[in-house]
């Protein structure tokens, strides 16, 4: 993702999460962390015809990632983007070289957790009111990246779909 992707993201993030979308802001202050040498974040968008259709982040400090965010236009939904997105932000908690990986998912959003799910991460517990201003519970839950867990999910590939830093 870089900074003239933002205004794509921004669409897709108030078409996908309109309670609690993340602002311009947020996005730039997060690029901010994902150059360079002291790099701590990495950020990737999925386009296809020159249309975005995905985006996602992950945060690293020390040997511990966290997932901030995946989104996936509502037409690609069960095409397996989600899982290629994914997969890309695992790879990245390895270059990181993070023993685990974790994420917030909401309670009502069952069609991640089954994709969080299928890669190993666990439930280990909940966020009361974490998403706002909603007040929705976040699902927390772990993967433990020293285990084989997340990388035998199988292929995930989107005929066409390019995933870009």
């Amino acid at each position: 993702m870089r900074w003239w992707d933002i205004d794509a993201v921004l669409g897709l993030e108030k078409d996908l999460f309109p309670e609690d979308a993340w602002s311009r802001g947020m996005f730039w202050s997060e690029l901010a962390h994902s150059r360079g040498p002291e790099a701590t974040r990495h950020y990737v968008v999925a386009e296809e015809d020159e249309r975005l259709v995905g985006y996602a982040g992950l945060a690293s400090a020390g040997d511990l990632a966290d997932i901030q965010t995946i989104a996936v236009a509502r037409d690609y939904w069960g095409t397996g983007l989600g899982g290629r997105l994914l997969t890309e932000l695992l790879r990245a908690a390895s270059v990181f070289e993070c023993a685990e990986v974790m994420l917030e998912c909401r309670v009502d959003n069952v069609r991640a957790q089954k994709l969080y799910e299928r890669y190993g991460f666990e439930a280990i517990g909940f966020r009361r009111g974490y998403y706002q201003p909603g007040n929705v519970d976040a699902l927390v839950m772990r993967l433990d990246t020293k285990s084989d867990s997340g990388s035998a999910a199988g292929s995930t590939s989107v005929q066409g779909t390019e995933i870009n830093d």
